[in-house]
């Protein structure tokens, strides 16, 4: 049979060493005796065990039983976790239950009953094995959290006003526990600005959670948030915990909260006002304690409209509200953006650290960026992957063809007004345009259909996708795959 653990018994009378020893032993204990107290901090420092046995008295004519309530003291305050089961006689009752009180796990009567000592001791040492575990497990949260926190993530670049204006408001809302709606287009850094509220905030040693809203299904969305039971549903195998329950003491963000139907965003209003989730399939709710910080690239505009969002929950989610101007919006941050990335990308991919050619970096600046930061970033590596000499220059950057759809949108954006509701099927503007194609690579028919779609939904990754008929992540895939 397998070793149940190892039991330190610390009594000063050999013979209850010896039988106690002997009996669980017979029942796979592993145990260690001491008859002198004063070894109790050495025995500990050396050893771990899954539960200790500590007599009341020590020594000829002592019957307080304060010696007893001294030593578990010392022992709980070099071991905060040990499971300590007192030795006491049949008039020390009321000592046991002040012993209980002091941090003790349980007692037991001498002499003893064979069946309940090892009963009592089995129960103690199982009681020690899951502090053991959780204690592990802490450990390694911890220690992910860590890393998670040290991993290397993109800086926050930029001296124009509008960002200091952003950073003000990071650096005064993230000590609260305020909650925080974050505007701002794709690629403008919205999660970056959610990470950077959560490690100047209270719970930075806790978990920092992102879930992609646009990305969760309408049936999947109780489960993934709130979590469920075995059985709950066809294919709930085991039980899940959810994502509110799992970033407990941390930071949840809630990305693309602009496309949770109205349906989803009362359930989730009620969640937030009652703090307690239920998972699916149980009765019993659950407090959870984490701050929430959300974030859309839906317009103010469209927010404040009741048939597309609840007024109520956007009172609840936007006690700070912090827009993020897009990057065409503060040029003057260009050239620090591009240096960080330029330094980056070369040492990825192994190159000297390339300059870029001041004509280059005019244009870079001129350039209206319809996918912000994330369109320039992917902007830079390519023209790093593609570059054959020590200088970026401007045909390395292949803006040509992104210039013209470029102006081609912002003379449109007067014309066509934004599409507030996406069907299954393509829009009218968007099959004429693919209709029009005379191309016949199928590459470039790709990308230009790609690239029409992000401009007739305004760069809406959601909206694109879905009139495509793609997955966010395909739709992602196919724009880095054309540089797009």
């Amino acid at each position: 049979m397998l070793n149940k653990g190892t039991i330190l018994i610390v009594d000063d009378d050999e013979d209850i060493l010896i039988a106690a020893k002997l009996l669980l032993r017979r029942h796979q204990f592993e145990v260690t005796t001491c008859s002198e107290p004063s070894q109790i901090p050495d025995i500990l420092k050396a050893n771990s065990f899954k539960a200790i046995m500590l007599d009341m008295n020590f020594g000829p004519g002592e019957s307080t039983g304060q010696q007893g309530l001294k030593w578990l003291e010392t022992i709980l305050s070099l071991e905060p976790d040990s499971v300590v089961v007192m030795i006491t006689a049949h008039g020390g009752m009321n000592l046991a239950i002040e012993a209980m009180k002091l941090g003790a796990s349980d007692f037991v009567i001498k002499p003893w009953q064979n069946e309940k000592l090892v009963a009592t001791i089995s129960s103690a040492a199982n009681l020690g094995a899951m502090r053991s575990e959780a204690k592990q497990l802490q450990t390694a949260n911890k220690l992910l959290v860590e890393v998670a926190n040290q991993s290397e993530h993109p800086q926050i670049l930029g001296k124009s006003e509008a960002m200091r204006h952003v950073l003000s408001l990071v650096s005064r809302s993230a000590p609260t526990d305020a909650n925080v709606l974050i505007l701002g287009e794709n690629g403008t850094g919205k999660e970056l600005i959610a990470r950077e509220l959560h490690l100047q905030s209270k719970r930075h040693k806790h978990i920092f959670m992102t879930v992609d809203l646009g990305a969760v299904s309408e049936s999947l969305f109780e489960s993934e948030l709130f979590g469920h039971k075995k059985g709950a549903f066809t294919g709930a195998n085991e039980d899940r915990i959810g994502k509110l329950e799992a970033a407990d003491g941390g930071t949840l963000f809630l990305d693309e909260l602009g496309n949770l139907p109205l349906h989803l965003q009362a359930k989730l209003l009620t969640v937030l006002e009652q703090r307690k989730i239920t998972p699916l399939g149980s009765n019993q709710s659950k407090a959870f304690n984490v701050r929430v910080i959300c974030a859309t690239n839906v317009s103010k505009q469209k927010l404040s409209d009741e048939s597309h969002f609840r007024q109520d929950l956007l009172f609840r989610l936007n006690t700070v509200e912090i827009s993020l101007p897009a990057l065409r919006e503060r040029a003057e941050d260009i050239e620090a953006i591009a240096q960080y990335y330029t330094a980056h990308y070369c040492k990825k991919y192994g190159k000297p650290l390339l300059s870029i050619d001041p004509a280059a970096m005019q244009a870079l600046k001129a350039y209206r960026w319809p996918g912000n930061i994330r369109a320039f970033r992917h902007a830079i590596e390519r023209a790093i992957i593609l570059s054959q000499s020590s200088t970026l220059m401007l045909d390395d950057f292949q803006l040509q063809d992104a210039h013209q759809i470029s102006v081609v949108n912002h003379a449109k954006e007067s014309e066509a007004p934004m599409i507030n509701t996406v069907g299954s099927e393509h829009s009218p503007r968007l099959t004429e345009a693919i209709e029009q194609q005379d191309d016949l690579n199928l590459d470039q028919i790709e990308k230009q259909t790609i690239t029409k779609a992000l401009r007739t939904y305004r760069y809406n990754i959601s909206h694109t996708a879905k009139a495509l008929g793609l997955t966010r992540a395909a739709l992602y895939r196919r724009m880095e795959k054309h540089g797009l």
